[in-house]
């Protein structure tokens, strides 16, 4: 059941940044998740003092393997230890999967538009893995904002297209750093790239857009300015108390 804790294992780790990692977990009688959902995380201090937060999931789940992608929050409970200090063979708490308005199906045929602002990529990620395992064949639009190349997560995923990509267009915009060699001088997402490096609004896509408070409202109200049906935007929002994702 998702209400209860399970025992997870870590079973793997990789950096993403130089402040955010990937941790492969095992757990055992994993009961499957689908693209957007998150899990809660628990740990508990020798004296039994215990904290938690909620992470997005960032890939579909292989046998009882599963993934999230945890950035360090300056003086957080949670996520410098799962970022700096957890290792293999450690064992955590987790509870989930959790949510069930945010999620992408694979048998769902309507295209689909995915901005992300920073570490509100860990969700959309999840989403374009499962098209991608699934052979799905509805399209995908990402466009992904973040402040330089240093913040850049899923850099080998999202510099190439991997088997099972065709139709997905990656569109990347920096807002502080430029990598070299770009054109495009650093600057907030713009209502015009949403227009040209997403889906028109006729196409009827499922949109979703993922990251900081004030991200998501700019970006949720320009796709409504651009013409797109807003019971057909789903938002997600996370802020600075070390939550997802």
């Amino acid at each position: 059941m998702a209400g209860r804790w399970r025992a997870a294992t870590v079973a793997a780790h990789r950096p993403e940044t130089p402040t955010a990692r990937t941790l492969v977990l095992r757990v055992p009688d994993w009961p499957g998740h689908l693209a957007g959902q998150h899990v809660d995380v628990r740990l508990t201090a020798e004296d039994g003092y215990t904290a938690q937060r909620s992470y997005s999931l960032a890939a579909p789940a292989v046998g009882d393997l599963i993934e999230v992608t945890v950035q360090r929050v300056p003086d957080g409970e949670v996520s410098p230890y799962l970022v700096e200090v957890a290792d293999v063979g450690d064992q955590i708490e987790i509870r989930g999967p959790l949510g069930g308005w945010f999620v992408w199906r694979p048998d769902d045929p309507a295209p689909v538009v995915l901005v992300a602002g920073g570490a509100g990529i860990v969700p959309l990620m999840s989403m374009v893995r499962t098209r991608r395992m699934a052979r799905a064949k509805a399209l995908f639009r990402l466009l992904y904002s973040l402040r330089s190349p240093a913040e850049r997560y899923y850099s080998t995923e999202l510099g190439s297209h991997q088997a099972g990509d065709g139709g997905l267009d990656v569109f990347l915009a920096y807002t502080r750093e430029a990598p070299e060699g770009v054109t495009r001088p650093p600057q907030r997402l713009a209502l015009s790239e949403i227009n040209t490096h997403g889906l028109p609004p006729d196409s009827a896509p499922t949109c979703f857009v993922c990251g900081p408070t004030g991200f998501v409202e700019s970006a949720a109200n320009a796709l409504v300015a651009l013409g797109h049906d807003p019971r057909r935007i789903k938002t997600e929002r996370f802020g600075p108390s070390g939550g997802r994702p």
